[in-house]
């Protein structure tokens, strides 16, 4: 059989072979062409490395961010807390002046109502006497009505008018000097109401010398004292506890027990009348703190004269007085 003759660029590609990848060459030395692999594709390493460096600046650019964000809000909490504390100490500053004028009132109010206390029934007395003659009145209208109508002599019906114009001006004149007497007391009541503000509004002593020629002028009792911090003082009838002090604002908090009760008065202006009131007193009793340290306090309680019996007040205790 004749050798058949073979296309080279046949033979490189495979088109001489048969179906199935058989080849029809038979000859010993005939070699298969296998296909060239193909080329691994190869990453470099930098655009690696320069897209870690933009994640890394992206990250960095995001956390400074958030910082800013925080640490401006923190700013924004502390101005709003400080703006809150300073509308609370505010508040708390009207407050107390309120308590403070509250209990002036109240003082001012309790006098006026004991010295009225007399004025009110002799204001009721003279109700009830208006109201009896104006029955009595009615009474002898009636009689005369009546003996009018029984056709009663002249001489009996100018008598009955006598006797009721008699009554009449009796009953009138007992309420004239009832109302006059009303008159003189609310007189009276208004003299001592000026005589309570005068002395509320009086002057501070803020020497021992000072405060025993306000003794002198005024008619009142002063007791001096002298308290240390947390440690009760009582002068007379009234217990006082000094709290706390700021020299440097010059004002101070204490603590008034007296009739079994127990009131704070904070942050009062050193030289700076307190006043109040206690149970049976003709008037308001004053405290008033002449000087202040960091743990103490001095000063004097003014009350009414005699309210205080048994205590020695600054007159009691100069020598020779």
């Amino acid at each position: 059989m004749a050798e058949q003759r073979r296309n080279p660029g046949s033979a490189v590609f495979g088109l001489n072979d048969p179906p199935g990848g058989a080849s029809n060459d038979t000859s010993p030395d005939a070699t298969r062409y296998a296909p060239p692999a193909p080329a691994p594709i190869v990453v470099r390493d930098g655009s690696r490395n320069v897209f870690l460096v933009i994640l890394v600046i992206a990250l960095a650019i995001l956390a400074g961010v958030n910082l800013y964000l925080v640490l401006a809000l923190k700013g924004d909490l502390q101005q709003a807390s400080v703006r809150s504390g300073n509308e609370q100490t505010l508040l708390t500053q009207r407050l107390d002046a309120s308590d403070r004028l509250y209990a002036q009132l109240r003082a001012q109010f309790q006098v006026t109502s004991e010295r009225l206390g007399m004025t009110q029934q002799e204001l009721s007395r003279a109700r009830g006497l208006a109201t009896k003659i104006q029955q009595q009145q009615t009474a002898a209208v009636q009689q005369l009505n009546q003996a009018i109508a029984q056709k009663a002599s002249a001489e009996d019906m100018n008598k009955l008018q006598a006797d009721s114009n008699a009554k009449i001006g009796g009953l009138s004149t007992d309420l004239n000097n009832d109302v006059d007497g009303l008159n003189k007391k609310i007189g009276a009541t208004n003299d001592a109401l000026t005589g309570a503000k005068g002395e509320l509004s009086g002057s501070i002593a803020r020497t021992h010398d000072e405060l025993v020629a306000l003794a002198h002028k005024t008619d009142r009792d002063y007791f001096e004292f002298s308290a240390k911090r947390g440690v009760q003082q009582k002068v007379g009838n009234v217990s006082l506890r000094l709290e706390k002090t700021n020299p440097k604002k010059n004002n101070y908090t204490v603590d008034l027990l007296f009739d079994d009760k127990r009131t704070v008065r904070k942050d009062q202006a050193v030289a700076s009348p307190v006043l109040f009131y206690m149970q049976g007193a003709p008037s308001t009793l004053e405290l008033v703190v002449t000087k202040i340290d960091k743990n103490s306090m001095s000063g004097y309680v003014s009350a009414p004269k005699g309210f205080f019996p048994a205590a020695g007040n600054v007159l009691q205790a100069r020598p020779g007085s």
